[in-house]
């Protein structure tokens, strides 16, 4: 065992993608066990690997860790991303579940079929600009600083960063209307563990096709 946090979940983002923004933000390399079979699957689920038979799986300080916010969670306060007291921690979820929700929208794009996805689109900028992204331009403009809570970087930038990104790849011009978005983007992207993580080789993943969503169906669709 190399010390490194082990990740198990398939080779595309999913709900491990966020995982991997948020060691990748934190400068912290990790190692990936990728499933591609069902069998794979199963046999965590028969070794009782998996306290809830779900994946993602990370394995960290002695853990076996799942569900995603728990995982997220533990991350961000280990590499102290997560505040510095109980008001800043509340902020912190607050803005992380929202993010979630928007990026719930992008999760089950790809599995939505040909017909629905102009409108799964639509639904998705409307949301973004109407209901998320607003919100953020408001707090930035209004503390005036860098980053989201306490002028201290943070997980909820990382996840804000990371839905920036997903969400212009489907609708480049989604953050016309926010210019406080705009240079946080520019800021984020320019910090060093994170311009590392949007390199070329680095652990991120690309967006999601017609395999990785075989891959998906294969493994956890019975």
């Amino acid at each position: 065992m190399s010390g490194k946090p082990r990740l198990t979940y398939c080779n595309g983002r999913g709900r491990m993608e966020p995982v991997r923004w948020l060691l990748a933000a934190a400068g912290v390399e990790f190692e990936e066990n990728f499933l591609e079979t069902r069998e794979q699957y199963e046999k965590l689920i028969k070794d009782g690997v998996l306290m809830f038979q779900q994946v993602p799986l990370v394995e960290i300080d002695g853990m076996k860790m799942v569900q995603t916010r728990a995982i997220l969670s533990y991350i961000a306060g280990k590499y102290n991303l997560y505040g510095k007291d109980l008001k800043e921690r509340a902020l912190i979820d607050m803005y992380v579940e929202g993010i979630t929700d928007l990026m719930q929208m992008i999760l089950m794009f790809p599995f939505s079929p040909p017909e629905a996805k102009e409108k799964n689109i639509d639904s998705i900028k409307e949301r973004a600009t109407n209901r998320y992204f607003p919100v953020f331009e408001k707090v930035l403009k209004q503390h005036g600083q860098d980053f989201l809570v306490g002028n201290k970087f943070s997980w909820a930038d990382v996840q804000l960063i990371e839905a920036i990104l997903a969400v212009e790849e489907k609708i480049p011009a989604v953050l016309s209307g926010f210019p406080q978005l705009q240079a946080f983007k520019i800021r984020m992207s320019n910090m060093p563990t994170i311009k590392k993580f949007l390199q070329p080789g680095s652990p991120r993943k690309p967006p999601p096709d017609e395999c990785y969503v075989e891959t998906v169906l294969k493994i956890f669709k019975k």
